[in-house]
């Protein structure tokens, strides 16, 4: 029980449930577990292309012939790339940057792998870079900054390579009276036609 409140979002009742289910559940089910968790941090790699956790590298992703490579969407970490691939709608490369932006916790460009976002964007055929970078004050000022850097890089090499930012607003089912201000002014600054 100990062990498992060490991980995030287990409380103590959460463990001892998890504790007493571990205990009675069938031998084959726990060994696998253990043995997942064991290949878990041994079998991880890092892509060397986006910086994403994978079993080999390049990723499936990376790899995969039929991805558009003249796009790459920037993300913060790897759980970001994974739920847009699970959304189904991207079908270009990704990049992870590693983090995002924060001062106060001592996360400067240095920290993220903008360096390796440019020279990617250099290579002959990469025609937009989509800033996905989470919705929050960190993530805007890291697509604020790559956004500046990618431009003066565009400047220097004569390149014109498109930067955009994924859109935010009302998520579906949402409810205007109970968001947040901030969600609001997206949705309106960022409306579209009904035909899209």
């Amino acid at each position: 029980m100990e062990s498992l409140k060490r991980l995030p979002g287990i409380g103590e009742k959460s463990a001892t449930r998890l504790a007493y289910f571990l205990l009675s559940a069938p031998h084959d089910l726990t060994f696998e577990l253990s043995e997942a968790i064991a290949r878990l941090q041994r079998d991880t790699v890092v892509c060397d292309s986006c910086f994403t956790l994978s079993d080999r590298t390049p990723c499936p992703v990376c790899a995969h012939p039929g991805r558009d490579t003249t796009l790459i969407c920037v993300v913060e970490e790897p759980a970001d790339m994974a739920a847009i691939e699970r959304s189904g709608s991207f079908k270009g490369l990704y990049h992870v940057l590693g983090g995002a932006l924060s001062p106060i916790d001592g996360m400067g460009p240095d920290s993220l792998r903008v360096s390796e976002l440019e020279k990617r964007a250099q290579v002959d055929g990469v025609k937009e870079v989509i800033l996905a970078t989470n919705p929050t004050a960190e993530g805007d000022a890291t697509a604020h900054y790559l956004a500046d850097r990618l431009e003066r890089s565009n400047q220097e090499r004569g390149s014109n390579i498109e930067v955009t930012r994924i859109a935010s607003g009302m998520p579906l089912g949402g409810d205007l009276e109970y968001a947040d201000h901030v969600t609001v002014s997206r949705a309106i600054r960022h409306r579209r036609a009904l035909a899209d």
